[in-house]
């Protein structure tokens, strides 16, 4: 997996912005200071001081308008990854993936005898399921060598591997371009910010510089909410699908021993032996 879009390089630039925007902040700030902060006069009556009155709480909507245009591809890509999360989650599920009654039925009806090769193709079309498929591959080299059954299963493996990899490229091009979408964000806020300062005298006046450095935040912030969990979905799917892959490699072999022309019964029940530790550990 290339991680190298999250490398030092973009949370150099990512970190310089921010620092650039508190800067602008500060600034502001301080020049806003000495007007606000002034000393009372000894004829002037002494108020009691008043608590600042907390800010106007805002929707999700009217922040998505204060983060500008570039919000409206970063919320895209999160309606994406929501979208495609929930639709890995329910395609990679092991009952789907590895159907246990299938698989013990298969292998144990093999074992004693009770399939040829037809009815064991029928019952491999008939479930549909990914394992199956591998498991029709190599049935169709029955009575064959080790080797070419071996060789079917890793075939047909490879296209099944692709099947279940299917849309993982989507959560890591998510997880590059949503930082990039925020960090092209502030960069539109900083502007903003400085061309309020370059045609106005806004140095005194925080109000007119609030907007371009409250964009820049916001898409920032909102880039980084997106990548976040784009790129922990990324690792979840991809380790699932690995753990899928070793469990179909391991039924494979089981089936390589049962039906290959060279196969000894031993090296089947060592398989399958090796194959329900492994389920008993996972």
């Amino acid at each position: 997996m290339n991680l190298r879009c999250f490398g030092q390089p973009m949370c150099r630039s990512v970190f310089d912005w921010l620092r650039l925007a508190t800067a602008v902040a500060l600034i502001v700030v301080s020049a806003a200071a000495p007007g606000f902060a002034q000393a009372p006069t000894d004829d002037a009556p002494q108020e009691p001081a008043v608590a600042a009155a907390a800010p106007p709480a805002r929707s999700l909507l009217q922040v998505l308008r204060a983060g500008g245009p570039v919000m409206i591809p970063i919320a895209f890509c999160s309606f994406l990854l929501m979208v495609f999360v929930l639709e890995r989650a329910v395609s990679l599920r092991r009952s789907r993936v590895i159907p246990k009654p299938f698989v013990k039925r298969f292998l144990a009806q093999i074992r004693e005898g009770q399939l040829e090769r037809d009815s064991a193709l029928d019952l491999c079309e008939e479930n549909g399921s990914p394992i199956s498929k591998v498991f029709a591959a190599a049935t169709k080299k029955w009575g064959r060598s080790s080797v070419e059954v071996e060789q079917a299963i890793i075939d047909s493996g490879e296209r099944v591997t692709n099947e279940l990899r299917k849309f993982l490229r989507l959560f890591n091009s998510i997880s590059t371009v949503s930082p990039l979408l925020g960090l092209l964000g502030t960069v539109f806020g900083m502007i903003n910010a400085f061309n309020v300062i370059a045609t106005a005298d806004a140095m005194g006046r925080p109000d007119m510089l609030a907007g371009g450095i409250s964009e820049a935040l916001i898409t920032t912030a909102a880039g980084l909410t997106v990548a976040i969990p784009a790129l922990i979905a990324y690792w979840i799917f991809v380790s699932k699908v690995d753990r899928l892959i070793m469990d179909i490699d391991g039924y494979g072999q089981q089936l390589v021993e049962l039906i290959a022309a060279d196969a000894r019964p031993a090296d089947g029940a060592r398989a399958a032996a090796k194959t329900a530790r492994r389920e008993k550990a996972a």
